[in-house]
């Protein structure tokens, strides 16, 4: 058998020799190989577009977080404006949105033209935009402006009408990310003034948890949630199992979110974001869990995740500028931060929020941009915190999370206020008693049948 196995290769190979033989001269020159530049090109481009997948998956992450943390009747509801939400993103950020925010940032073909408050090329993606490098940069950006959408969906779940959910879905992705966005990320006025937010503390999370505070207060409690005389009642969510599961997929994707954003592949820093990333969401599940514990005796699942999420959100900003050790404390400060904000809001501004996503995403990515301000060693690109004695980096920091307050907090006043007066924010009573699923879905999350 192997005489000829061997007789058999070496006639094949005879024959190939003999049709390389015939080839013309010209034809047989072989190709010069790849550089070291485009190998290095191609691995980046590789990269940011694995690096935008995984921060796509994380959509299936809130969704089951958002759905495990409210009640069954309405489950099918969070699912669908998880998925809504998303798609009415892509189209507003294909049309408006990446234009306003990268105009004129120069980190593509057609992105030439804009100013220091928004950007004007690259509307559609047309002409120039039209270019693969664009399109890679609009993904990867895409889905995290569909990231800063989908956290108000937890804040008013079980009571928001779903056209008027997807309304304010298309209106925050064409028109108060991008903005905010641009100042930090897109060249303008924020950067110029020396603010940095390497993921995405303040321009996603900070952006998407001050308008979950504006549209929670806007659409109102859950009937039922607070008594008569204003104190909150609990109103436990129904699958803890999707709010592990949850919360576990949205840490994979974490590692998109940050390690991504080098958008470089061949930059070893990515290592270090990913190390950053990791322990300060560890330490704040850590942290969560066991200040819960104390304080009832009882692990709590729901808080714990939390405490996970916070930590992620609240390292997002800084993760390429500080040490180790500081991920540590900046994760046990957010783990810490989402629980007494998160009872702040409920007791004070009387906030029902079922999923804490103004504590997680609003306190705790504000949070984030401070503490850059405070922890970055001046090792990554020279942003100095004042650790290493960057004044003017921390300052920076101050002004950009009073701008996003204020911008987020505003524009989302005029988006709401503009929807409950046209559309209507809120479904009646009785549909929200009866569930989501039944009065504005042909199919409900769970079908119940007599065995």
């Amino acid at each position: 058998m192997t005489r000829r196995w061997l007789r058999s290769r070496r006639l094949w190979t005879a024959f190939v020799l003999l049709l390389l033989g015939m080839i013309p001269t010209g034809m047989a020159v072989a190709q010069e190989g790849p550089t070291v530049e485009s190998l290095a090109s191609s691995i980046s481009f590789v990269w940011v577009m694995f690096a935008g997948v995984l921060v796509f998956f994380m959509q299936a992450g809130f969704a089951l977080l958002e759905a495990g943390s409210t009640r069954s009747r309405n489950a099918g509801a969070v699912f669908m404006k998880n998925l809504m939400d998303f798609c009415m993103c892509g189209l507003a950020y294909w049309a408006f949105g990446f234009a306003l925010m990268f105009g004129g940032s120069a980190l593509a073909p057609g992105l030439d033209t804009g100013n220091d408050f928004f950007g004007s090329s690259g509307f559609f993606l047309s002409g120039d935009a039209g270019s693969a490098n664009t399109a890679l940069l609009w993904f990867f950006q895409m889905v995290f402006a569909a990231t800063a959408a989908t956290i108000v969906s937890g804040a008013v779940a079980e009571r928001t009408r779903l056209d008027a959910y997807m309304a304010y879905s298309f209106l925050i992705s064409a028109i108060v990310y991008p903005i905010y966005g641009h100042w930090v990320w897109g060249g303008g006025w924020l950067a110029q003034l020396g603010a940095w937010d390497f993921a995405g503390s303040g321009v996603v999370h900070a952006v998407g948890g001050v308008a979950a505070f504006v549209g929670a207060k806007m659409v109102g409690p859950r009937t039922g949630k607070f008594d008569a005389a204003g104190k909150a009642r609990s109103l436990p969510g129904h699958n803890m199992g999707y709010v592990v599961l949850g919360t576990m997929i949205l840490f994979v994707g974490w590692f998109g979110f940050n390690p991504g954003s080098t958008l470089n592949g061949n930059d070893p820093r990515i290592a270090v974001i990913a190390v950053n990333t990791f322990l300060a969401g560890i330490t704040g599940g850590v942290v969560a869990y066991y200040y819960r514990l104390v304080q009832t005796g009882k692990a709590d699942v729901a808080v714990t995740c939390s405490g996970i999420i916070a930590g992620l959100v609240g390292i997002t900003a800084g993760c390429a500028f500080v040490d180790f050790w500081a991920a540590i404390v900046i994760g046990a400060v957010a783990g810490l931060l989402v629980i007494w904000s998160a009872g702040l809001l409920e007791r004070v501004f009387k906030v029902d929020d079922p999923v804490w996503a103004v504590a997680c995403h609003g306190v705790c990515g504000l949070w984030g941009l401070l503490a850059l301000g405070i922890f970055a060693n001046g090792d990554y690109l020279e942003v100095a915190g004042l650790v290493a004695g960057g004044v003017d980096t921390f300052v920076a920091q101050l002004v950009s999370m009073a701008v996003v307050v204020v911008w987020s907090g505003l524009a989302s006043v005029v988006v709401f206020g503009i929807l409950r007066a046209t559309t209507g924010l809120r479904v009646a009573e009785s549909d929200e008693v009866a569930g989501l699923d039944v009065t504005e879905f042909v199919q409900p999350g769970y079908v119940y049948e007599n065995a």
